[in-house]
């Protein structure tokens, strides 16, 4: 228990260090890649997300997830490539190399689907080196360029009002 507050005290100090430095690029050109990181914790409907941001243009292939579970269970099979908690060490770094890759890929789109202030989801937000982030309007307004301020179960709504502000600025 006592390790659980200084890991979240270390991470919380990483977070704020790298919201210092977020970059807040221009969108200027049509999405290809998306970037979708979910807390499936909160929301169960990963796979009707999918099926929503590829009814609006996007293949699959160009779409990759990750999903936090706050109980990662090392025996259970995953639909997604899943972290939690006990792949990030006391001092904040990530020892997952999938997790890692995710952050490191320069996706056109990122989007941050979850709607409460997770400093583990929001570490890794901040790290991603993606070029134009969207999320919640219920979280830290310096980590992404766009808030969409829908209910988290309403994922229709938010990729409609995602699509339709992307449309407008092209």
């Amino acid at each position: 228990m006592f390790l659980n507050h200084i890991q979240e005290f270390f991470v919380k100090k990483s977070l704020k260090n790298n919201l210092d430095n977020v970059k807040n690029e221009v969108f200027n050109k049509d999405i290809k890649t998306i970037g979708l990181l979910i807390d499936e914790d909160k929301f169960s409907h990963s796979k009707e997300l999918i099926n929503e941001l590829t009814s609006h243009g996007i293949a699959d292939k160009d779409i990759r997830i990750v999903v936090y579970k706050n109980k990662f269970n090392k025996e259970m099979i995953y639909s997604f490539p899943t972290f939690g908690k006990t792949h990030i060490d006391w001092k904040g770094h990530i020892r997952e190399t999938f997790l890692n890759e995710f952050i490191e890929t320069e996706f056109d789109l990122l989007i941050s689907y979850y709607n409460f202030e997770n400093s583990i989801l929001m570490m890794v937000t901040a790290q991603s080196k993606a070029k134009f982030k969207v999320g919640f309007s219920s979280v830290d307004k310096r980590l992404n360029r766009w808030m969409i301020n829908t209910d988290l179960e309403n994922y229709n709504l938010f990729v409609f009002e995602l699509f339709k502000y992307l449309k407008k600025i092209k």
